[in-house]
């Protein structure tokens, strides 16, 4: 995969069981939630290091030793810079993350990790799009947020301190504070992110990969109105 002059940035926080992924409890256990944001989390980092971007950033968050699967998760962040996120709310800690990965002097490319779906195609042709584009490059989520914000300048991420986080106008209320601070923002594909019981089904079934593995042995849990799709098998 040709190798592009940019960062990914991956903003995650421990999956510590009670404090991760808590909109899936019930009908999971407070620790098979973690299990999922692991997982989910595993798989973006796994994509992340098979993508084009030759940086690679994670802005972390909470004690790596109380999370689930804590031993993977450390070997598979070794391959990262990690950063502290800084802020009180969560627009502070993303603008802040913009800006501390951007002292590597390259765009950069942010990531959640709610999307693990978004494979190393996705991130390399999301980080093309952003260097051929010389500006901006949002990705918006099917529930009205978004999933990745590209930016060539750390600058404009301020405004993510001003955009109410998690509602369903984020993402365009984002795009507009971005266009309104003189940014041409380029559209990324929209995705599904996992907030809630329907919607890792709906990405479990989308790509092969830990999560849906992960999914799929949880699967007796779920209530039949939540049997909405088929996770993909392990692969």
């Amino acid at each position: 995969m040709k190798s592009l002059d940019a960062t990914a940035l991956v903003v995650a926080k421990a999956p510590i069981a009670g404090f991760a992924k808590t909109r899936l409890t019930p009908p999971f256990s407070p620790c098979e939630a973690a299990q999922l944001a692991a997982a989910a989390l595993l798989d973006t980092l796994a994509a992340v290091r098979h993508s084009g971007l030759r940086h690679r950033v994670v802005a972390w968050t909470g004690d790596l030793d109380l999370a689930e699967d804590a031993a993977e998760l450390a070997a598979a962040l070794a391959g990262f810079t990690l950063i502290p996120q800084r802020g009180d709310t969560f627009g502070q800690r993303l603008a802040n993350a913009h800006h501390d990965a951007a002292e590597l002097g390259v765009p950069v490319l942010q990531i959640g990790m709610d999307t693990p779906q978004a494979g190393p195609a996705v991130l390399t042709a999301g980080a093309a799009r952003l260097l051929d584009s010389g500006d901006t490059v949002l990705g918006p989520a099917t529930d009205g947020g978004w999933w990745a914000l590209g930016l060539t300048d750390p600058a404009p991420a301020r405004v993510l301190t001003e955009v109410p986080m998690s509602t369903s106008g984020t993402g365009e209320r984002t795009r507009a504070a971005l266009r309104e601070c003189g940014c041409r923002v380029h559209r990324l594909p929209t995705l599904s992110d996992v907030d809630t019981v329907a919607d890792a089904v709906v990405v479990a079934a989308e790509y092969h990969g830990r999560f849906p593995h992960t999914l799929a042995r949880l699967r007796p849990k779920l209530p039949a109105d939540k049997e909405t799709a088929t996770p993909a098998p392990h692969g």
